[in-house]
């Protein structure tokens, strides 16, 4: 076992678990004591996800360093469904310290009934993985009000499980600084060189970056532009390919697109990496984007098709479940903007009606993207992301009803632009 993992051990029974069950987070602590009555409470937590003839345990990756963690994370489901029976059920699980920041473990609920599931889990233990282990069993009273206790393999501590209430924000939101959404240059830079060696793409796409410490966007950040920066901002099919390329041709403006066409050739591979490599392959596109900004911008407007709004609206959306009420509050550090980007003089968020947006994507005939698919399944993440959008700061979003028709929209755009930007 790794020294991270054994370095977590003391805490651990400070620790709040959350098991996501049918679609909603179930919290649960540790307790050294008896917890006398109240056992009916713990049965309805567990048997919402668990039959009684099925083994129960868990698997928390706890390496200290965020992108072997989040490597093995992402390969430890398929390990799991791998060496696991058909029967296996596994539920996504995290365990943190409430209010503490970076002390997010993220890893499975296990239920199997098969023999083999606990010689699979001992390996973990064997090996030096980032790995923490834990077996459920039900106590005494099972029928009428069974008391779980949870048994860490590693130092052989059993502690009662107790209900606990809903943290007052999402665990998630603990870890998601230069993780889910990068707030640097440099942070979303060491990513990629730290990957270079596995994911030979990273090497392709630092060969676009500047040189030197300073960031990519650190002068610029600094500095006002000559001409206005408008981004226009939406889910897809809102109508901003329209919109951006009308208003281009009305102001004389240079139109960008973020992420940068020069990194297309490397978009889909990047796509299958962990949340924490794609993230960072996505914010550098953000800075590459701030640089041709920058450049255009001394000479003529500039119209920009999506910039850092999506990337940390869909970033946030996509790290924290449930509803709206689980996003980080508004004013939260993570909707900042990043010190060292460029800021846009002026914001536009296209909205639309869901039912109308679908209409639209059908007409189009395009393949849809991995995210688009779950806009249209999950309507709570297209929820998530509408409202990160309005809550990101320095600059916020100015919205608009896209319903109207392409001109309609077009010219009240353009009014906002004049009146904002003095054009």
């Amino acid at each position: 076992m790794s020294r991270r993992s054994m370095a977590l051990v003391p805490l651990w029974s400070s620790r709040v678990f959350s098991v996501d069950v049918d679609g909603g987070p179930v919290y649960f602590r540790l307790q050294n004591e008896h917890p006398g009555k109240g056992g009916k409470v713990v049965k309805r937590l567990f048997e919402t996800s668990m039959l009684k003839d099925d083994g129960c345990y868990s698997i928390l990756v706890s390496s200290g360093d965020k992108l072997h963690n989040a490597k093995f994370y992402w390969e430890l489901k398929e390990k799991l469904l791998g060496g696991l029976s058909q029967g296996c059920r596994l539920s996504p699980m995290c365990a943190f310290l409430p209010g503490v920041k970076d002390s997010l473990i993220r890893g499975y609920f296990v239920k199997d009934a098969s023999i083999s599931t606990e010689r699979l889990l001992r390996q973990f233990v064997l090996r030096d993985d980032p790995a923490l282990v834990c077996s459920y069993t039900p106590g005494e009273d099972t029928e009428n009000d069974p008391l779980w206790t949870q048994h860490l393999w590693t130092h052989a501590q059993n502690h009662y499980i107790v209900p606990s209430e809903p943290p007052d924000c999402h665990p998630a939101t603990l870890n998601m600084v230069n993780s889910d959404v990068f707030y640097s240059f440099q942070e979303a830079r060491d990513v990629l060189k730290k990957c270079a060696d596995i994911i030979p793409e990273a090497t392709s796409v630092l060969e676009l970056l500047p040189r030197g410490g300073g960031g990519c966007g650190s002068v610029e950040a600094r500095s006002e532009p000559d001409f206005p920066v408008i981004v226009l901002e939406g889910l897809d099919a809102t109508g901003k390919t329209t919109l951006t390329e009308s208003l281009r041709d009305a102001l004389g403006a240079t139109l960008l697109r973020s992420p940068p066409q020069c990194l297309s050739p490397w978009r889909a591979r990047f796509d299958q990496e962990p949340p924490i490599v794609r993230r960072a392959f996505y914010a550098v596109g953000n800075y590459i984007t701030a640089q041709q900004i920058v450049h255009h911008a001394s000479k003529k407007p500039v119209i920009v098709d999506r910039f850092w709004h999506s990337t940390a609206a869909y970033a946030i959306a996509t790290a924290v479940s449930g509803s709206t009420c689980d996003l980080p509050t508004e004013g939260s550090e993570l909707y900042r903007w990043p010190g060292d980007l460029l800021r846009p003089s002026l914001v536009v968020l296209l909205t639309l009606d869901p039912e109308e947006r679908k209409r639209r994507l059908k007409g189009r005939g395009q393949e849809k993207t991995k995210e688009e698919n779950e806009l249209d399944r999950n309507q709570h993440f297209r929820l998530r992301v509408e409202e990160a959008y309005r809550r990101i700061s320095g600059p916020t979003c100015i919205s608009v009803d896209a319903s109207s028709s392409a001109e309609q929209v077009f010219q009240q755009v353009l009014l906002l632009i004049k009146a904002k930007c003095h054009l």
